[in-house]
């Protein structure tokens, strides 16, 4: 699955949103991929997630487990482990902070792929391999299905991505003329009014 075929099953499903949108992060952006829409049908969460999938072996990477970050990674995280027959979990926060719950845990050694949704500035990345690392686990990849930094985001692990673009984020100082002229909304997990 090339890049364009990815970016048309998130116009299909809704998911590429243009406006003036306040990101988890804190940054604004111009650009929002809401994932969330686009894995809502399963049929379309098992086309981009094998396609997933099948680009990470290629890499020759050996993996036992999926561990990702909660709310976005659940469903990426589950149908990426699905497409690679090893067992998915989830961090989720704790007064703030990532860690496992639900009788969840990672084998020592075990062979980790932290997997997101989205990657933007790769701070939920980054603070869910703290916790995969705490356990004892090893990350030997990061995989998300989009990596809005252009690739220039580090989350201390190699990562592949289903498509990498460039989305401009802004910090809420730096806005450019377009966009103050735009109330931000924050469609994420985390709040719908910025």
């Amino acid at each position: 699955m090339d890049q364009e075929a990815v970016l048309q099953e998130f116009r299909d499903a809704e998911a590429l949103l243009e406006g003036h949108f306040k990101l988890s992060s804190g940054l604004h952006s111009s650009v929002y991929l809401q994932c969330a829409r686009v894995l809502m049908d399963p049929k379309r969460a098992e086309r981009l997630c094998k396609a997933f999938a099948d680009k990470l072996k290629a890499t020759g990477v050996e993996i036992d487990m999926v561990v990702s970050p909660a709310m976005g990674g659940v469903i990426v995280g589950y149908e990426v482990a699905r497409q690679l027959g090893v067992i998915g979990i989830f961090t989720e926060r704790v007064d703030g902070e990532f860690a496992l719950r639900r009788g969840f845990e990672i084998p020592q050694g075990a062979r980790i792929l932290m997997m997101e949704d989205v990657i933007t500035t790769g701070l939920s990345s980054r603070e869910c391999i703290k916790t995969i690392n705490e356990w004892g686990g090893n990350v030997v990849a990061a995989g998300c299905l989009i990596n809005r930094s252009g690739g220039k985001v580090d989350v201390g692990a190699p990562i592949t991505a289903l498509v990498t673009i460039e989305a401009p984020t802004y910090k809420p100082e730096e806005l450019p003329e377009d966009l103050k002229a735009i109330p931000a909304i924050k469609p994420g997990s985390r709040g719908l009014k910025a």
